[in-house]
């Protein structure tokens, strides 16, 4: 028999998996109540967008969900508070689904609350990890950096929310004229926000890595390549109209760090069974090794950025 704590995390893990599920599943429009958005014109380009929101945050909030789950596992769940982070990613995770599967126009109160809710979560998570690495000997040190409660990792949580809530003002502009968040053109804001999460998100990666030495040559491509796509569409975003070539390379930067963070996934489960007894002794190896889930939130940021270039091309035809 399974005991109530072994039953808890089945459950949190079936949940887990169908909503990832219902992510990478792209489903046609279907009538249903509510307004809904016309396949044609701006409308669809604004729920397409949305829609490709909703992936990468739900593929942020599944990394820190599973990372999270492993770490303060590792952790004895000292803190009680270290549960939050797992029941918000989780939360995130499930609503990011059903935000795909919604063809609906239009701001949905719970979606923005639950993404709202992840972003306080983010940012009380870092809070909690540098007071972590503060109280420690030594303090802003590289050995607390490498070993102590990573700063980066809350990070991926609020730009989960982040990416969640800008779907979510996506859905709710369907007039003819460019929409704005935080007083820019919408394009823009989601344009230099993947690309401020795709340089934060390649130095974390580039600590870990360091720390490991790159003992790989693949080891230099999550610190290369995800800079090179934020540079790019940030120069994308500042050339406006006249980007031309420069929004294709853009784009093929930006599927090429798509690819890699889940390819990176793979590596990091080669990584694992490397450690001594392999996938056999995957309870030790899954905490001692490369962590699984963190390379996917490359793969949702970059879909951030492609988002944003679907938004740009539409605030070009809309500009006078």
């Amino acid at each position: 028999m399974f005991s109530r704590t072994q039953l808890r995390a089945l459950a949190v893990g079936v949940t887990t998996l169908l909503s990832l599920a219902s992510l990478l599943w792209q489903k046609h429009e279907r009538p249903g109540r509510g307004r809904l958005l016309h396949t044609h014109g701006r409308e669809h380009v604004m729920l397409d967008a949305a829609h490709t929101l909703n992936r990468g945050a739900g593929l942020l909030a599944f990394s820190v969900a599973a990372d999270s789950a492993m770490e303060h596992y590792r952790g004895d769940f000292q803190n009680r508070a270290m549960y939050t982070p797992l029941v918000t990613s989780v939360l995130s995770l499930v609503i990011s689904g059903q935000g795909q599967q919604d063809p609906r126009a239009g701001n949905n109160p719970l979606r923005n609350a639950v993404y709202v809710g992840t972003i306080g979560t983010g940012l009380a998570g870092t809070a909690f990890h540098l007071y972590n690495i503060g109280k420690r000997p030594g303090r802003l040190s590289w050995s607390n950096l490498f070993y102590a409660a990573p700063v980066g990792a809350p990070s991926a949580l609020v730009l989960s929310g982040v990416l969640g809530y800008f779907s979510e003002r996506l859905r709710g502009e369907t007039q003819d004229f460019i929409p704005r968040i935080f007083g820019l053109p919408v394009g823009q804001s989601v344009g230099l926000m993947a690309a401020a999460g795709l340089l934060g998100t390649a130095l974390e990666a580039g600590l870990l890595h360091f720390r490991g030495a790159f003992q790989n040559p693949a080891m230099y491509i999550p610190v290369s390549a995800p800079p090179l796509a934020a540079g790019l569409l940030v120069a994308t975003v500042a050339a406006g109209p006249a980007y031309g070539r420069l929004r294709w390379l853009s784009r093929l930067v930006l599927r090429f760090t798509a690819v890699m963070g889940l390819a990176g996934a793979g590596f990091h489960a080669l990584g694992i069974a490397r450690n001594h007894g392999g996938w056999r002794n995957w309870r030790q190896n899954l905490q001692a090794g490369p962590p699984l889930p963190a390379p996917p939130s490359f793969t949702g940021l970059a879909f951030a950025g492609l988002a944003a270039h679907t938004l740009l091309e539409d605030d070009r035809e809309l500009a006078p």
